[in-house]
């Protein structure tokens, strides 16, 4: 059965060291970084690379839920399979049980390379912020925006060295007066996602069929249990 992986390239240096790991040779079609705060311009990026989808049998999709952005997907002549987990920081942290915990331990904004490198972020968002309107009001609407975190967390998954980039992100901690921590991670769901089996951590779509919320939040036919919702990176 030929598999194909459709993947985030914000999730790109995880799923490579996932691939290696397990021994995995899948094709991956890459979703470009940058669109998780809009999660219909999201799917409708997601679709089009399913669309173009010719010759496979089964196609892994290296996303979690993305604020609801694969609720809608339709598969086309292949079996879709969607990890249940909320986003991915929770890939990298293993499970939507490990964000909970980890975050209820201490209110934690989430950063690895790729996202502070490709995705829109807190840090990104107060620089243009500062540009566009003084450092003074960003200070004000930035330390309101964050007032229940107390926590930068930077997720060590084994795919950068870990002291240059605290270097990096040293001074945002400092800026929001967070904490500055390194959160051990793993790459143990996407080599999940890569070998199977898709027991109940995963959604399956049959050929043809649409991911809807009932299977996401459900009962649906995906041979699963229920999902844990989430959003944002706390």
């Amino acid at each position: 059965m030929r598999t194909l992986i459709v993947a985030c390239r914000t999730i790109a240096d995880e799923l490579d060291l996932a691939c290696r790991e397990v021994g995995c040779t899948f094709p991956v079609s890459w979703v470009e970084s940058g669109l998780h705060n809009w999660p219909d311009r999201l799917r409708a990026r997601m679709q089009q690379v399913l669309d173009d989808v010719s010759d496979a049998e089964r196609v892994l999709l290296a996303f979690g839920y993305c604020g609801n952005a694969v609720v809608g997907l339709t598969a086309g002549a292949f079996e879709l399979i969607v990890p249940r987990a909320d986003d991915c920081i929770s890939l990298m942290l293993g499970s939507c049980a490990r964000r909970d915990e980890v975050s209820t331990e201490k209110a934690t904004y989430f950063l690895t390379p790729g996202y502070l490198e490709h995705e829109s972020n807190i840090w990104s968002e107060y620089q243009a912020f500062v540009a566009r309107r003084g450092q003074e009001m960003a200070d004000r609407i930035f330390a309101s925006l964050l007032a229940h975190y107390r926590r930068l967390g930077i997720i060590d998954t084994g795919t950068f060295d870990v002291a240059p980039f605290l270097e990096r992100t040293r001074p945002i901690a400092a800026t929001f007066g967070l904490d500055h921590e390194v959160i051990p991670g793993t790459t143990g769901a996407f080599q999940r996602l890569l070998t199977g089996p898709w027991d109940e951590g995963f959604i399956r779509v049959g050929p043809r069929e649409t991911l809807t919320f009932d299977h996401v939040y459900g009962t649906g036919l995906d041979g699963g249990q229920a999902g844990t919702n989430g959003s944002g990176r706390s």
